[in-house]
C-alpha cells in the first residue's frame, strides 16, 4: 500500500480531534495483538504476538480509511513454552508452513463519534474469512518529544475452526480442552509514517 504524507497531523472531525488524512504507521513498541481462549471449560488462557507491522490510511472521511496488519505467527507467546510450541505446530498455526497472519480491511463504517465497525479479510493458514472489528478511537495527542500519536482499540470474536484449527481433546465431563471461540483484542498506537521513517 502506497504511503501518503500526513500534513498538519491533527484535524477537527465533528467535535473530535482526529488524525489528519494520510498514512499512519503502527508503533510496534506500543501496539499489542492479544487473544483469549477458553481452557478446560473453566478458565481462560491469554496470549499475544510479539512481532507485527502495519499501517492505517486515514481518509478524508472515516469511510475512506483502511488498515493492514501483518503478524509473525511464530512470535506467539502464552506464558507456557510447551503450549506455545503446540500453538506453533500443525495442530494450530503451523508456522513453518504459514509464517504470517494478515488482516486487510475491506470496509469502514462510523458507528458513533469515536466508534467504528471495520470489516476486513483475516488470513490464517492461507485461509481467508471476513471479520468485523469493533473499533474505538482513543484520541490523538502530541508527545513531549514532538511526535503525534493516535490511539485505537479493537476487538472481535472468531471461531478458530473456520481457519482449519480444529484440534481438540474430549473431557470426561463431555466438554473439550480448548474452546472454539477466540476473542481478539488489539491496542494500537500509530504515528505519521514519515515521522517513523525519519
Amino acid at each position: 500500500m502506497a504511503e501518503t504524507a500526513v500534513t498538519n497531523e491533527v484535524r477537527q472531525l465533528g467535535e473530535v480531534d482526529a488524525p489528519a488524512p494520510g498514512t499512519w504507521a503502527l508503533d510496534v513498541s506500543h501496539t499489542t495483538a492479544t487473544f483469549v481462549a477458553r481452557h478446560m471449560m473453566v478458565t481462560k488462557v491469554r496470549g499475544h504476538f510479539e512481532r507485527l507491522s502495519g499501517q492505517i490510511t486515514v481518509g478524508e472521511r472515516p469511510e475512506d480509511s483502511s488498515v493492514e496488519v501483518t503478524i509473525d505467527a511464530a512470535s506467539i507467546i502464552s506464558g507456557s513454552e510447551q503450549r506455545d510450541e503446540h500453538l506453533r505446530s500443525p495442530d494450530f498455526l503451523d508456522v513453518e508452513k504459514y509464517p504470517t497472519l494478515t488482516f486487510r480491511s475491506t470496509a469502514v463504517k462510523q458507528t458513533g463519534p469515536r466508534s467504528l465497525k471495520v470489516t476486513g479479510d483475516l488470513t490464517i493458514r492461507d485461509q481467508t474469512h471476513p471479520v468485523d472489528l469493533d473499533v474505538k478511537f482513543e484520541g490523538v495527542e502530541r508527545a513531549p518529544w514532538g511526535t503525534t500519536v493516535a490511539g485505537f482499540s479493537a476487538r472481535a470474536d472468531i471461531n478458530r475452526e473456520d481457519w482449519g484449527m480444529t484440534w481438540n481433546a474430549a473431557l470426561e465431563t463431555g466438554g473439550v480442552v480448548v474452546g472454539k471461540k477466540v476473542s481478539i483484542e488489539i491496542e494500537v498506537e500509530a504515528n505519521p509514517a514519515q515521522a517513523v521513517a525519519a
